[in-house]
């Protein structure tokens, strides 16, 4: 199968998922808003401005459940990660109404891994360079809930700034679609399957970000990082982690470099303050950048571009080498420039503030040897 003929297979369910993501959003703001699921700004963690609806995770369930069924008919594993990611959905929706208990939600996370290897959905075996395949055992079960619960809970931390989890996560799952793409053997194997799901994952992403991007006019919530970790880590397993685990499931965990660091430290940073690692605060890189005087939407570009080269660097090891040198170049021009943007913007508010109290006078110039004098005046000065 031509890598051709893989990206027109991409296209109807990218465009579907998008299309009932996009039409099925406004319907969630309103469920949300009648339930009482709406996020009320604060000063510390919540920075949005206005009360903003939060259940936009079940249209991206609907948009990707019927955008699969429809087009997902040769994947094997389709109805299983449907019905976890259902299941994960629904209860986090409920938490996103309800405010359930921390452990509660540790319950569904762990209990999502448990579901996929009892549905067959695992990571048995590992090829390791120079070993060999190691069949896993006992151990597949713990490996399977330890990537499933750390998928979702990266995005779920990553998901504090408008349009930053589904930007990622559509980013990450082109990523996985180019890897399967490349190892395509015939028409409806295996990798066939991965370029449905990640292009039906990608699709909701889009259609949701319309609703999303700065200033977002709503929130996935629980219910939509909770199905985005949950998807993206069945993707995972079912795919390019069939072919070397060694070495595959090294490109979605390169191209969430970004969010995974994150949560790492932001675990280590609430124990080291005496709280539970699951205790909320300001602390996230996205909080960081916004604090140092970053727009919502230069924040949500840094990720964008920053996960773009992870990415890069992580289809290097599935042979996409042609391409990589452009895609990078392409990422590191698009990271700098926000920075660079971000720096004038800064430098530009800087010099329009008025003076405030114990800023030096301008009038007055101190010389290297530490004597002050009056600026000499022009000839328009003098009176």
């Amino acid at each position: 199968m031509s890598p051709g003929s893989a990206w027109l297979s991409a296209l109807p369910p990218f465009l579907l998922a998008a299309a009932v993501c996009a039409a099925a959003v406004p319907l969630s703001m309103l469920l949300a808003r009648r339930v009482g699921a709406v996020a009320q700004p604060d000063a510390e963690r919540h920075l949005h401005a206005v009360p903003t609806p939060r259940l936009g995770g079940l249209a991206m369930l609907l948009g990707y459940v019927v955008a699969v069924a429809a087009f997902g008919g040769h994947v094997q594993s389709r109805w299983p990660l449907l019905a976890v990611a259902g299941t994960v959905t629904l209860v986090m929706a409920a938490d996103d109404i309800l405010d359930l208990a921390w452990w509660q939600k540790l319950v569904v996370v762990v209990g999502a891994g448990v579901a996929f290897v009892a549905l067959g959905i695992s990571i048995t075996s590992i090829d390791l360079p120079g070993i060999g395949m190691v069949n896993l055992g006992l151990l597949a079960l713990p490996l399977t809930v330890l990537w499933v619960a750390g998928m979702q809970v990266s995005v779920n931390f990553m998901d504090g700034a408008d349009g930053v989890a589904a930007g990622v996560v559509a980013i990450v799952a082109l990523v996985a679609m180019l890897a399967a793409i490349n190892r395509i053997v015939v028409p409806g194997d295996l990798q066939s399957g991965v370029v449905i799901l990640s292009a039906a994952l990608m699709g909701v992403c889009a259609g949701f970000l319309i609703f999303n991007l700065p200033p977002a006019r709503t929130f996935m919530g629980d219910t939509g990082s909770h199905f985005l970790g949950v998807v993206l880590a069945a993707i995972t397993i079912v795919g390019i982690a069939k072919v070397a685990v060694g070495l595959s499931i090294l490109v979605p965990l390169i191209a969430l470099g970004l969010p995974i660091s994150d949560t790492a430290w932001a675990i280590v940073r609430r124990r080291r303050a005496g709280l539970s690692p699951t205790t909320p605060d300001a602390g996230h890189l996205h909080h960081r950048l916004q604090a140092r005087g970053m727009t919502p939407m230069e924040t949500a570009l840094t990720f964008y571009f920053t996960t773009g080269v992870l990415g890069c660097l992580g289809l290097a090891i599935f042979g996409h080498r042609t391409i990589l040198d452009v895609a990078i170049g392409l990422c590191a021009i698009g990271l700098v420039t926000t920075f660079w943007r971000n720096r004038r913007r800064l430098q530009r508010l800087e010099r329009s503030r008025p003076p405030l109290p114990g800023d030096p006078d301008p009038r007055v110039a101190i010389t290297g040897r530490g004597t002050v004098r009056e600026p000499s005046a022009t000839p328009g000065d003098r009176d």
